[in-house]
């Protein structure tokens, strides 16, 4: 039930074709090669579900690229064209999927905790991203995670 909870309160992200135009002329002159791009994406897979990068507090891209070493505005045009998302959306993806392990599979942690432990410094970002991706606040998550169970 708890694996239903976490699946059914992830939104997918749909790509948004209405921009896909001004992306393409944006990097239009890049150069940047499908395989090179398949590696950098499978980089920041990596960085953030293997090495959980994500759970410092003052990650910016710049950061993301070092750590994966690879050129800072590669790893954006990746991010933006072959995740479809930009980089703070996909940070906050990352860091609202763990919050939700930690509300359902650690319900005496306060949720102040877990904001923190996850990678935020801000409960007014912490709120907004996490009802962004589930429709609901982390304690009203949790409650439901602790009735669906």
């Amino acid at each position: 039930m708890k694996r239903f909870i976490l699946d059914f309160f992830s939104q997918k992200k749909v790509p948004a074709v209405q921009g896909g135009a001004a992306i393409l002329s944006k990097y239009q002159k890049s150069g940047l090669k499908l395989s090179e791009a398949l590696e950098i994406k499978e980089k920041v897979r990596s960085a953030f579900e293997n090495d959980k990068i994500h759970k410092n507090n003052d990650l910016g891209l710049n950061d993301l690229a070092s750590h994966i070493a690879m050129d800072r505005y590669k790893v954006s045009q990746v991010i933006n064209e072959h995740i479809s998302v930009n980089f703070y959306a996909l940070l906050n993806q990352y860091r609202v999927k763990d919050a939700k392990n930690l509300l359902i599979n650690n319900p005496d942690i306060s949720v102040k905790s877990v904001m923190y432990d996850v990678g935020f410094n801000s409960k007014t970002c912490f709120y907004g991203a996490f009802k962004k991706e589930t429709g609901l606040s982390p304690n009203d998550f949790r409650t439901l995670a602790r009735f669906a169970s």
